[in-house]
């Protein structure tokens, strides 16, 4: 038995953060015990333990989800943790040591705010000299910098973070980060150079081309160096008026146009500081996680184009930067320019907008490591230019940079498209949760938009832990909304955006503290943002009642279902839902949000008002919008949706609506029209509603519109628009378009919960139980997830052979347990583990067409022949070979395409690999898209047994 996963507020040994309470976790495996007896914490103010400040004894009492720590915390403080598990058979387990420091607390600073005395846009670097006489045990640097800032110790940068002090709303609170510097210091002289670019805070920043100076018009600079000497004294270096400034070679940055670096600059004159009197009320320690450099790439090609650019093909859309090695000759400057496609084979960057996205460097003759500081690129293609000789791909690696989470995460299916799309979410969540949950990181935006965050959060809380990630966002969210009486922006850091108060949107403020409750089993998180998830919802409530409205929110600004193709309007991108019965949609789920919140934190009087809230709202919703039938007055794939996925609908026209969804989707050729409303949860009601194989449907279709879509035109991130780029590779359109835009990635989160079937449950969060009930479908031959949770590792997998016959395997974390619900399954006919349940002591029973099994830790293994045949739906996007096996099919495709019946056996084996639509195109079988549609219809009444 071992344990891992030792997090402190879900972070590894964390270094100067605002802990608060702090929170201890971690994971017991690798045992065949099933359940924790007892644990033991203790804490130390050193590593061997023998300075214990707590110690909980063998308790019942700890939960390694979360066990508050119950003492005063001393600030610029180590503290070492360690955990005991005694198991329920016998078995003991110690873990290693983890660590936690905090920062200044309440402790006052010594250090000043300064200003460079030059002109505001020259980038500075601050520097002081300092000697150190006796040896150093310890030091550290607190500091933040405006805009952005990296600090060197003799010459060496300190930490291996970027972005600092990373985004958030400056006008409201500032963070500052803790450096553990003892390595970079030694005896004798010393010097601390601290370089400032522009950023969010200072450089365009924007909408339409941006503003400048978004929340100052200054570079400052606060930072406290505390050295500790071996004989017990200690030394504090701090800005001051005694510190100097000189001239960076940094020339220029902006987070998106880029940075010019000029390494032949050199100004000799040392400059005055200027003392700022910014004061520290805003100042707090750092929430946000570091933006680390996480992986790194090679181009997998340089190539020239048409135009004769030289072009790096890293093979992937990423987020971060490159870094070369050259030896260019003194003044030559060599140019990257930043781009996510090609057009016609040539260098594009014209769906960045204004954002240049490039890196100037002019070399100083010496051989060099380069890389940009204070800004950062969303790219698959690197234009080079200026480059001394052949471009050789080995001196370029591209820095993947995002916010240090722990992927937990991984699923593959039989499909290389699907696994493909999986990883196209993933890597749109890696280039986007950059510090802020923003929409896309290549153009002139970058912004942490609310109904982005709010739509994919279930997504991300599966794909890595965002815990902390989300609790920092969620942090900034309240304290925009506590200027605005509740309002939720549409971007937090608000920025250059004032407005707000949009449904789906605003919504970030009740769905993702609750995302994250459930996936993680702490309520820390709902404490920390309850006052914001009731704001939002008192903020609609007084929206609705000034509008006399009672209990629907009919008025304000609202983005609809966006970029959903089912308008009227060409031009519009809201989508063809009814923005009110979107709206009040939200404030029914809101409201309902808030009461479950309440209820978990012990505020029963205030759940039960909630609550009550959210069944008017609904009472209110059903009388407007459906007939005494159960028919839902908005015939549109996105309104039945959300009815259904809200509990909009009475409960005896449940099944009503799950029909009139599945004709809905027959009319628009059982191809989506969703929009960032409707498709987040468009496949978990079909599949949660007795229409799983249209769920699969519209997972596999490779035309336009649909995930796969992308995927077969090369995508390697999720796109903002669903033809973002067209059949003919050319980009839609220019005016709003991004190749890595994560909101359609929240495919991912049914592939989770529906494909692979692991489900969180409400009254047992952070996956202590859960419901595993995969559905499968033919088209899948098998699927497999692994998925590390703050409970331990789950695995499920499925496979259905070519007998007909389904197999599980189910791996079920120690101290965890789990419903595993088998479909079509009949109890008498169902081995666990090579055995009959008549044979077992275990429980299990007949729920209608699924055998229930509960389950402790451990492997299982089940077999079985489904009782309801698994059936196979034909259409023309199958491939010809296949169609032609069937007689039924035949037959139609003679009626309809009489060409087909006359195909040579040797033509059918070199062209029965494409799809029928992809034959259409092909001169010797011409068939327009009508009769395409027309074939699809007769098609897919044609099922076949997969047995």
């Amino acid at each position: 038995m071992k344990i891992k996963n030792m997090k402190t507020n879900r972070i590894t040994n964390p270094l100067g953060f605002d802990l608060g309470k702090p929170r201890l976790s971690f994971v017991t495996y690798d045992t065949t015990a099933k359940k924790q007896t007892a644990a033991q914490i203790q804490v130390a103010l050193d590593e061997k333990f023998t300075d214990i400040v707590f110690d909980s004894g063998e308790s019942l009492a700890i939960d390694s989800l979360a066990f508050e720590l119950p003492i005063k915390l001393k600030p610029c403080t180590r503290y070492f943790w360690r955990v005991t598990v005694w198991a329920d058979n016998g078995e003991v387990a110690a873990s290693d040591t983890a660590w936690f420091e905090t920062a200044k607390l309440a402790e006052p600073w010594e250090a000043k705010w300064i200003t460079p005395d030059f002109d505001k846009e020259i980038h500075p670097v601050f520097v002081r000299d300092f000697d150190l006489l006796k040896e150093v045990v310890s030091a550290r640097a607190y500091v933040c910098g405006l805009g952005l800032y990296e600090i060197e110790i003799n010459g060496e940068k300190a930490g291996d973070e970027y972005l600092t002090p990373n985004f958030n709303a400056y006008d409201k609170w500032l963070q500052y980060q803790t450096y553990d510097i003892t390595d970079l210091v030694r005896t004798g002289q010393n010097s601390v150079e601290v370089s400032l670019g522009n950023g969010l805070y200072k450089g365009r920043f924007g909408f339409e081309g941006g503003e400048t100076e978004v929340y100052g018009d200054q570079f400052a600079l606060l930072c406290e160096i505390v050295l500790n000497h071996a004989d017990g004294t200690t030394t504090i270096i701090h800005s001051d008026d005694s510190w100097a400034a000189r001239k960076s070679k940094i020339l220029f940055s902006g987070l998106y146009d880029g940075e010019i670096y000029d390494a032949i600059f050199t100004d000799g004159t040392s400059y005055n500081v200027k003392m700022l009197d910014s004061g520290y009320d805003r100042l707090k320690a750092r929430l946000s996680l570091p933006v680390v450099v996480k992986e790194e790439l090679k181009p997998i090609e340089v190539f020239n184009t048409p135009a004769g650019e030289t072009v790096l093909d890293m093979g992937q859309n990423m987020v971060g930067w490159v870094q070369f090695r050259t030896n260019a000759t003194k003044g030559s400057e060599i140019v990257l320019q930043y781009a996510e496609l090609l057009q016609e084979g040539n260098f594009y960057q014209d769906n960045l907008r204004t954002a240049k996205a490039e890196f100037r460097y002019i070399s100083n003759g010496e051989e060099s490591t380069v890389r940009p500081h204070f800004t950062y690129y969303g790219f698959r293609y690197v234009k080079v230019s200026g480059w001394n000789g052949e471009v050789n791909k080995d001196d370029f690696t591209g820095c993947v940079l995002y916010s240090d989470m722990d992927q937990t995460g991984g699923l593959e299916t039989s499909n290389p498209l699907v696994n493909r799309l999986f990883l196209n979410a993933l890597w749109g969540q890696k280039g986007n949760f950059l510090d802020v949950p923003t929409d896309c990181p290549q153009r002139d935006e970058r912004m942490g938009w609310t109904g982005d965050a709010q739509v994919f959060s279930g997504t991300a809380a599966f794909n890595m832990d965002t815990y902390a990630f989300f609790s920092k966002y969620g942090y900034d969210l309240a304290k925009e909304q506590s200027s605005l009486n509740g309002m939720v922006p549409m971007v937090v850091p608000m920025a250059t955006v004032k407005g707000g108060g949009s449904s789906a949107w605003g919504e970030a403020a009740t769905v993702i503290p609750w995302n994250v409750y459930l996936h993680y089993g702490d309520k820390a998180i709902l404490e920390q943002q309850f006052e914001s998830m009731k704001g939002w919802v008192d903020f609609i409530k007084r929206a609705d009642e000034a509008s006399g409205s009672k209990r629907l929110w009919t008025t304000g600004f609202h983005f609809g279902d966006w970029l959903a193709l089912d308008g009227e309007d060409p031009n519009s991108p809201m989508g063809g839902t009814e923005i009110a019965f979107i709206s009040s949609a939200y404030y029914c789920y809101s409201s309902m949000l808030v009461a479950k919140a309440a209820k978990v934190l012990g505020k029963e009087e205030i759940a039960c008002e909630y609550e009550l809230l959210s069944n008017e709202v609904r009472a209110a919703v059903q009388a407007e919008y459906f007939t005494s039938t159960g028919r839902l007055a908005l015939n549109n794939q996105t309104a039945l949706v959300v009815a259904l996925f809200m509990d909009l609908v009475p409960d005896e026209h449940r099944n009503r609506l799950a029909k009139d969804l599945r004709e809905r989707l027959k009319k628009d050729r059982n191809h989506l029209k969703t929009g960032f409303v409707g498709t987040p949860y468009l496949c978990r009601v079909l599949s949660e509603n007795g229409n799983n194989d249209l769920a699969y449907t519209l997972l596999l279709n490779k035309d336009y519109p649909s995930w796969l879509y992308a995927v077969t035109m090369g995508a390697t991130t999720i796109w903002e628009r669903w033809n973002s780029v067209l059949p003919d590779g050319k980009i839609s359109g220019t005016d709003m378009n991004s190749l890595n835009h994560y909101a359609y990635g929240s495919i991912v989160e049914w592939m989770y919960r529906n494909v692979a079937g692991i489900n969180p449950v409400e009254d047992q969060p952070g996956f202590r139980h859960v419901r595993l009930a995969p559905q499968p479908d033919y088209r899948l031959k098998y699927a497999n997830a692994r998925l590390d949770t703050a409970a331990g590792l789950y695995e499920s997998q499925w496979e259905l052979n070519e007998e007909g016959q389904l197999k599980f395997k189910f791996v079920i974390p120690f101290n965890a347990t789990a419903t595993v619900e088998l479909p079509d399954a009949k109890l008498e006919n169902v081995l666990m583990n090579g055995r009959s349940f008549n044979d077992l002591e275990v429980s299990a029973n007949q729920s209608g067409k699924q055998v229930q099994v509960e389950l402790n830790s451990g492997t299982w293994e089940f077999s079985y022949t489904p009782e309801v045949a698994y059936l196979k739906y034909y259409s023309t996007h199958l491939p010809l070979s296949e169609l032609l096996g069937n007689e039924e099919v035949k037959h139609v495709l003679a009626d309809t395409v009489p060409q087909t019946a006359a195909f040579p056996q040797e033509m059918i084996a070199n062209i029965g690999h494409q799809s029928l639509r992809e034959l259409s195109h092909m001169p010797f079988l011409p068939i327009s898209a009508e009769v395409l549609d027309e074939l699809d219809v007769k098609l897919n009444e044609i099922k076949v047994i997969v047995q």
